[in-house]
């Protein structure tokens, strides 16, 4: 395998992947893309040709915060301090790579959904830049609350409990206050969100219709441009009974399995 594209990475926290985690990584392998993941634990599962590295090689992972939010909470925080650091594309461990990245896309980012917020679901920015100081200093200073909310969800922060870390009370209030809320505020704040891609480049189908993935009748790539290089599965938004079977034959994710060499089996959650 000839890995002489640019460089992707991302984070998992826990023991093992489930089989659409260890698709999407070796999707990017396929494409010749170096593939990194730190881990907060000794993963086994990771397909190989994956690097595995301590999560710690980039920063400390408070568990106690993870286990008061979600899993992903803090890889909105540890996304940006990689690319800081290695300057690699990071790539959330459920986008599938349908073409490589092209070497010369400096800023990786796009809307999804029906809103069109941005998400940072596969992000590529500058190491250096007004945007990444902006992004690190929120997260190392957090503020009483984020400058974007209005009135009403300072309200609704003013009821969780105090004791609660300001982290934990802001994520409660406000689930992805620390992810697309957080990179569309400061994006518009330095003007890079004029860079932005269209979502069919990175996020082709919307949020809301996630489910076509497992649709053994389903069109997914009637969503696809030819501008389109990733596919997010949006495995947070899937109903469990994927997560524990395996893909129907002909739904997309069958199909991608068995293009890249997956078996969902030994894999299941």
């Amino acid at each position: 395998m000839d890995l002489n594209r640019r460089p992707v990475a991302s984070l998992w926290i826990g023991e093992s992947l489930q089989y659409l985690n260890q698709l999407c990584l070796k999707s990017h392998l396929k494409h010749g893309h170096p593939v990194t993941l730190y881990c907060t634990d000794k993963v086994t599962n990771a397909p190989e040709g994956v690097v595995v590295k301590p999560a710690t090689d980039i920063m400390e992972i408070p568990m106690d915060i993870v286990e008061a939010t979600s899993a992903s909470f803090l890889s909105n925080v540890f996304r940006y301090k990689m690319i800081q650091q290695t300057g690699a594309v990071w790539i959330d461990c459920d986008a599938f790579c349908h073409k490589p990245f092209p070497d010369e896309w400096e800023h990786i980012y796009a809307g999804h959904g029906m809103r069109g917020a941005l998400n940072c679901g596969v992000v590529g920015i500058p190491q250096k830049g007004e945007l990444m100081d902006q992004l690190l200093d929120y997260y190392d200073n957090l503020p009483d609350f984020p400058p974007w909310w209005n009135d009403r969800q300072k309200r609704r922060m003013g009821r969780q409990d105090s004791n609660l870390p300001l982290a934990v009370r802001i994520y409660k209030t406000e689930r992805t206050a620390f992810g697309p809320q957080a990179f569309t505020h400061f994006a518009r704040q330095t003007g890079d969100i004029d860079k932005a891609m269209t979502s069919d480049v990175l996020y082709p189908v919307p949020f809301q219709l996630n489910d076509i993935f497992y649709d053994p009748h389903g069109r997914v790539e009637g969503w696809f441009t030819d501008d389109t290089v990733s596919v997010h599965l949006y495995t947070n938004g899937t109903k469990p009974w994927w997560r524990k079977n395996a893909p129907l034959e002909n739904s997309y994710a069958w199909r991608m399995c068995q293009e890249v060499g997956i078996t969902p089996e030994d894999a299941l959650e």
